[in-house]
């Protein structure tokens, strides 16, 4: 039996049975809020002390709250407190009952109960101090609480994501967010996908056009309507796309007016890079000579950059060296950069575009050749397109020091450490350098490919022509497809391999994946050659591969008598339509001659779905081949 009785707050203290030791400082905050507010709802649970004073031994999150409360002065130090008060020999029992056995709320009924306590006239400020938390965080569980009664019912079947709940809270539409739900399919259901399903006619914070313009904030403050996320710090939608975008070009023809003045035939604006960007001719700028006296004035800032830094190496420099030579490698800096320029005719045939890169920063690409002025320029080599390589070098020498090549080894491995780290941290970043990497071993040969160099990542592509593997290739329906493909890609990839890493960072996501897809399928081999008995698992994962992509091979090959029963002796045939007709109807091959029974073959099986064994999308049978895949390994006449 236990009695519940009334004690002053300052005659309690913690118990040391009590098994909970470890409170959040928030939740003792928010919970000391609420008693304010309500009263202590929940009795403690103690049991007697000497001197007329008692343990808690549960509650001690209560009796916490109670203390802050009193230590504020907002409740008096013998503030009455109820409690039921128990045996020293029940506490841990007691406590240990009280923390193990209590269920949480589930965080969508709290969602809805503070949706109530909104609709009964409740403030968000109010409710967030009777609840000891933020308003920003009433406010969310407000959002929660409005999503559409179907997701928050899978949200309270655990077939739904906290992160994914929260996404739909950028509309207050329930027929579009089940709508959304719905057509989505259930791998690329992120809250990032939601979210762009939703705000399909807005524009994300996070978009490149409002990176450009310096914020969200910047387009409201020119009277753009702005729709904010809840769930982000700095996210929200654009919801006026006309205006951004006129801000947007505001801007960039501001920069092109300077980049005219340079003496471009044309200069134009886009907030996307042109789609044939990339395949269009470039000029760059060629190197001048230095005058006599920028190469004396080069020569002597040299001079004194390397006296400066042996001082500064030895210890010997004063107060203010590392300024000094600071200035001098800018002043070195910008006499080497002022040794290049386009040459005049260059000039007068090419352009510039004024955009936007991956990032949302200002990009100005020069020297771009339209294809009607390219045709209209002279033949003559030395006055139209130059070479195309940019003639800039570089030594690796900073400011005229030379580094050892141990000590360049040493720098660069420190570099390299650092860029992987960097990558392994960034699947974006990633997605572009492995697909940059595979396309230039793929669609780029010669000297300018990945053989050549242009790639950092040391990823390297095996691609076997199955051409030769085939008896009639031309017939191939797959090989006809393969090629078409290769064409569109081919039409879509820039000319120039030095070229393809922007190209690649304009591309969005979907078609980052669908080029990886495109280079990763050059690899698949599962040609079975006459030595390759020892990639037998490798062909086992062919099929495996086959499998998770639901090939269907009737799609691709049907057998007749030019793709298969020609090359099969008639004992091959014969056993063939034995399988599909049975051996009756198969009997007659053997007196028949062989043009003949495989025309008889073709048309026995036509309809009736029979691949060879070879061709099929086998179960994987890693111990040993089973019979199946013996039955028709007949020799070739």
């Amino acid at each position: 039996m236990s009695d519940i009785i009334a004690i002053a707050l300052n005659k309690l203290d913690v118990d040391p049975l009590n098994v909970r030791k470890t409170y959040s400082v928030d939740s003792i905050e928010a919970l000391a809020a609420s008693i304010l507010a309500n009263g202590l709802l929940q009795n403690i649970v103690v049991r007697k002390a000497p001197k007329g004073c008692y343990l808690v031994s549960a509650g001690g999150r209560r009796f916490a709250a109670l203390k802050l409360l009193a230590e504020r002065a907002e409740i008096a130090t013998d503030y009455a407190v109820d409690a039921r008060v128990k045996n020293a020999e029940d506490a841990t029992e007691i406590s240990l009952t009280e923390n193990v056995m209590r269920e949480a709320m589930h965080p969508a009924d709290q969602y809805e109960a503070f949706k109530r306590l909104a609709d009964e006239g409740r403030s968000v400020k109010d409710i967030a101090a009777r609840f000891g938390t933020t308003e920003v965080i009433v406010n969310r569980r407000l959002a929660l609480a409005k999503v559409s009664p179907v997701l928050l019912a899978l949200y309270r079947q655990e077939e739904m994501t906290y992160e994914q709940l929260a996404a739909f809270t950028v509309t207050d539409d329930h027929a579009r967010q089940d709508e959304v739900w719905a057509a989505l399919p259930s791998w690329d259901r992120s809250a990032h996908a939601i979210k762009r399903r939703l705000a399909a006619d807005e524009v994300p914070a996070s978009d490149k056009r409002l990176a450009f313009l310096g914020g969200l904030e910047v387009y409201a403050a020119a009277g753009g309507p702005v729709r904010r996320d809840l769930f982000e710090d700095q996210g929200g939608f654009a919801c006026d796309s006309g205006l951004l975008e006129t801000l947007v070009v505001q801007k960039l023809e501001a920069v092109a007016e300077q980049v005219k003045a340079e003496g471009w035939k044309w200069v134009d604006t886009a907030t996307q890079q042109p789609e044939n960007l990339y395949r269009m001719h470039r000029v760059y700028p060629q190197r001048v000579d230095l005058s006599e006296a920028d190469q004396a004035a080069l020569d002597a800032l040299s001079a004194q950059y390397d006296e400066l830094a042996e001082l500064i190496e030895a210890g010997e420099a004063g107060d203010g060296a590392e300024v000094t030579i600071e200035a001098i490698e800018e002043q070195i800096k910008q006499l080497r950069d002022g040794g290049e320029a386009y040459q005049a005719e260059d000039l007068a045939m090419a352009g510039a575009f004024v955009t936007l890169d991956y990032y949302g920063q200002l990009a100005v690409l020069r020297g771009m050749v339209r294809d009607e002025d390219r045709k209209a320029a002279t033949a003559d080599e030395s006055g139209g397109i130059n070479s195309g390589v940019d003639s800039k070098t570089d030594s690796g020498n900073a400011g005229g020091f030379v580094h050892s090549a141990t000590l360049i080894e040493d720098l660069t491995a420190q570099k390299t450490a650092a860029l992987r780290i960097e990558l392994a941290n960034n699947p974006e970043i990633a997605l572009v350098s492995v697909v940059h990497a595979m396309l230039l071993d793929l669609a780029y040969r010669g000297p300018y490919g990945a053989r050549g160099g242009q790639s950092a990542l040391q990823i390297t592509m095996t691609h076997e022509k199955l051409e030769p593997s085939m008896k009639q290739p031309a017939e191939n329906k797959a090989l006809q497809l393969w090629e078409s493909l290769a064409e569109n890609y081919g039409d879509k990839l820039p000319g120039n391999p030095a070229d393809l890493w922007d190209w690649l960072f304009e591309q969005s996501r979907d078609e980052l994946l669908n080029l990886l897809a495109y280079a990763a399928a050059h690899t698949v081999n599962a040609v079975e050659q006459k030595y390759s008995g020892h990639r037998k698992q490798a062909f086992a994962h062919a099929d495996q591969l086959a499998q998770a992509l639901n090939v269907k091979m009737g799609d691709y090959f049907t057998p007749t008598a030019a793709s298969y029963f020609n090359h099969l002796n008639r004992a091959g045939i014969e056993a063939v339509v034995a399988e599909v007709r049975g051996a009756d109807f198969a009997s007659g091959i053997a007196a028949m001659k062989k043009r003949q029974a495989a025309d008889f073959a073709e048309k026995a099986v036509e309809g009736s779905g029979w691949l060879p064994p070879h061709i099929r999308i086998a179960p994987v049978l890693l111990e040993n081949d089973g019979e199946e895949s013996q039955n028709f390994s007949m020799a070739a006449e």
